[in-house]
């Protein structure tokens, strides 16, 4: 017999309703094609940490402006200096270090409130050049709930806090070099997409009554999908029916800040772009509150794909990833846009087969001199791999449908380790090798004794004898330290370091110890752990991935009954690879 016919619970639809605030009936955007790139700022020193479970450290924060900088943007949100004692010195560490290039703007996040402000511009003094972004809640919801205000006074909390920044920028002492600092503005009507449209455009004006920017010096007007709330046109709507109806409208960037609540903040922001705005404020890969900021390297993707110059460098996207992975301590997913560890990686036999017919009907078409082409076309390959550091490989396909030559299938079905994502692509290209050689199918007792000498040699030339881990409560930092004996090249060695836990502090010891071995820096990227086994027979594996400050990705595996040993012996793994 069938199954019963399902009787699906109804959901409480009834308790919400659409928010349509504008239906522009002579709306031009659906018809624009967009040629140029908009102006980008990053904010994933604001939005992006404030959202992340351990935020960053300095560390962590120097590396993610650096790597901003590289890429291309001009203007960087670094922080909210005057509410987080953190990015307060992390914008004296940029002004005081000179870490600042000509042609970059920093940008601080300030609310609308007299001692904030202050201490915004004590942190700016010195800085060659600054955004101050100001801002306060503009939608009916906050102005009842939060505030207790009406619009008028709503409007005269934004106009308050444009004078009191032109207040203190005034009162900014001049840099060593008898230069003066730079001060733009930008101000967020905050939960604009919530904010009636005519209302948000009576604050804008009562705050540019103030500023009084030229078509010199405009303002920026960012206007933040705080909270997605409805569908891509009408923020299209939205975005054309603002740009019409702001005055002076040469003296005004207006800069979007979608969320993606919906999942369609890609989608807003290039519907906003056509619609007219001038800027966009996303991070990278999307990481955000809740279900993240608009992705711009996505948005860059998109533009490039289009023949669109995007402004950004992303001609090294797994770079990239790495960054922000280690930045924010979050993986992107494998099958993230552009990104992700399967998006150039075809498992249906026939998408591999049009694939590769693809590919040799391109490179037929090459110049014989340069090796070039002169466009893009192969099935089911949005753009040339090549392009963002990537390649397409038929990578011995993973999943069981592929039979028994799959790296990850045999793996797990003939020896209980589930590898992870990338570590499948890094030991694929080891197999790939035996196979191009050979000619012949790889049976799994080799690929078995090819991962043992790559991953677990029977004798490696690194080796923990044993490790003691004490806890300290020194200041409430709780952290890990760690004693361990080890065997480097035959020769014993007692090792010492600390740590947010055993891993971080064994990686903090040999760094300390051997750290010239692997060019003075060796970092973890992600980490992996499962049993294999059952009842007293069951055993730990661990898997971590590593990056050196050369940019070399190894992996480590390790094994044992115990999982912090299995954890330990996997870092030592990992360096002793990167050492090679």
């Amino acid at each position: 017999m069938p199954p019963t016919p399902a009787t699906p619970t109804t959901m409480p639809f009834d308790k919400y309703a659409p928010f349509v605030p504008i239906v522009l009936e002579d709306r031009t955007w659906p018809n624009v094609t967009t040629t140029a790139a908009p102006r980008w700022c990053s904010v994933d020193l604001r939005d992006g940490n404030q959202a992340l479970i351990d935020p960053m450290d300095p560390t962590r924060k120097l590396r993610m402006f650096t790597e901003l900088v590289a890429m291309g943007f001009k203007e960087i949100e670094i922080g909210f200096p005057s509410a987080s004692q953190p990015d307060y010195d992390f914008l004296r560490q940029l002004i005081e270090e000179d870490l600042i290039p000509d042609d970059v703007w920093i940008q601080v996040l300030v609310q609308c409130r007299a001692e904030l402000i202050e201490r915004t511009y004590e942190g700016l003094a010195g800085a060659p050049r600054a955004i101050v972004h100001f801002y306060n809640s503009t939608n009916p919801l906050q102005r009842e709930v939060v505030f207790g205000l009406d619009r008028d006074g709503i409007r005269q909390v934004a106009v308050d806090g444009a004078r009191l920044c032109r207040e203190a920028e005034a009162g900014l002492p001049g840099r060593a070099d008898g230069s003066t600092t730079e001060i733009r503005y930008e101000y967020s009507p905050e939960s604009f997409t919530l904010t009636e449209p005519e209302y948000a455009i009576e604050v804008c004006e009562a705050v540019m009554d103030v500023i009084e920017p030229t078509e010199g010096d405009p303002i920026i007007l960012n206007l933040p999908a705080t909270v997605e709330c409805y569908s891509p046109n009408v923020y299209g709507d939205v975005i054309e029916w603002f740009c019409r109806s702001i005055r002076d409208r040469g003296s005004v960037i207006v800069s979007l800040h979608p969320h993606n609540d919906r999942g369609c903040a890609v989608a807003a922001a290039e519907f906003g772009v056509m619609a007219g705005a001038d800027r966009v404020e996303g991070t990278l890969f999307g990481n955000g509150e809740r279900t993240g900021n608009v992705d711009v390297v996505n948005l860059a993707m998109n533009l490039f794909m289009n023949g669109v110059d995007p402004c950004l460098d992303v001609s090294d996207i797994d770079k990239l990833r790495r960054v922000a992975e280690y930045c924010n301590r979050l993986p992107v997913a494998p099958r993230h846009p552009y990104v992700g560890d399967l998006v150039y990686t075809a498992f249906s036999g026939s998408h591999q087969d049009a694939i590769k017919k693809g590919i040799d009907a391109l490179d037929r078409r090459r110049d014989p001199d340069t090796g070039e082409y002169d466009r893009f076309a192969v099935p089911y390959l949005p753009i040339d791999p090549n392009h963002v550091g990537r390649t397409y490989e038929a990578v011995i396909r993973v999943n069981s449908q592929s039979g028994k030559g799959g790296v990850a299938y045999v793996m797990k079905t003939e020896h209980g380790f589930d590898l992870p994502r990338r570590l499948q692509i890094e030991f694929s290209k080891t197999i790939q090798h035996i196979t191009e050689d050979s000619g012949t199918e790889i049976s799994p007792a080799v690929m078995w004794d090819r991962f043992r000498g790559e991953y677990l040699p029977e004798e490696p030339t690194y080796i923990l004898r044993s490790h003691e881990l004490t806890t300290t409560s020194q200041e409430n930092t709780g952290e890990t330290v760690i004693q361990a004996q080890v065997e480097i090249d035959g020769a014993p060695a007692s090792i010492r370091g600390e740590g947010d836990g055993p891993v971080e502090a064994f990686v903090s010891a040999l760094v300390s110890s051997f750290g010239d071995r692997v060019g003075g820096e060796f970092d973890v990227l992600d980490y992996a752990e499962h049993a294999i086994g059952k009842g007293a027979d069951t055993m730990a594996v661990a898997y971590l991935e590593t990056v050196t400050g050369s940019g070399d990705v190894r992996w480590g595996v390790g094994q044992s009954a115990n999982i912090t040993t299995a954890s330990l012996r996997a870092v030592l793994a990992a360096f002793e690879r990167q050492a090679r």
